[in-house]
């Protein structure tokens, strides 16, 4: 649903709200080695408040539990890896939601790169979830989307710690 192995996404049906956003990372050969190694291991997710119980290197059919962490609240998202790309130019991954999740839907995040220019897009597609008390709760969750896309996009900026 999200395709993160291609550079322009179609036009999905209307039964998610979709969003893709990117922003430029850095300009070198460092910045794409360390960009493409961290987001093969879940470090859009870590370096953005979230706990991965799975660090290693994503692979197609990876079922994880991803925990946000809100006030003294732990909300577990559970995910299945859906695809992961490996080319010399764009490297990335999408999971789709498992039934338990606050939302249904898709998630990719994709390092890729032109000339010198290292680049991260993250592609979404989102609707409530079927199951109370997240169905109710969309809206608000909505705004939790936003500000974590915002994290995303300044995770892999930021050095290892």
């Amino acid at each position: 649903m999200t395709s993160p192995e291609l550079h322009d996404w179609p036009p999905t049906d209307h039964t998610h709200r979709r969003s893709e956003v990117s922003a430029v990372l850095g300009r070198s050969e460092e910045m794409w080695e360390r960009a493409s190694y961290d987001v093969l291991r879940w470090r859009v997710k870590t370096a953005s408040g979230f706990t991965v119980d799975d660090q290693g290197p994503v692979a197609a059919g990876d079922r994880v539990q991803i925990a946000a962490h809100v006030l003294w609240f732990k909300i577990i998202e559970p995910v299945e890896v859906v695809s992961v790309v490996e080319e010399p130019d764009r490297v990335g991954f999408s999971y789709r939601t498992l039934p338990g999740h606050p939302v249904s839907g898709e998630e990719a995040f994709v390092v890729h790169r032109s000339g010198d220019e290292v680049r991260l897009t993250v592609r979404s597609l989102t609707r409530p979830a079927p199951q109370q008390p997240w169905r109710m709760m969309y809206p608000l969750l909505r705004v939790a989307q936003l500000i974590a896309r915002r994290r995303y996009l300044r995770a892999l900026r930021l050095p290892r710690e």
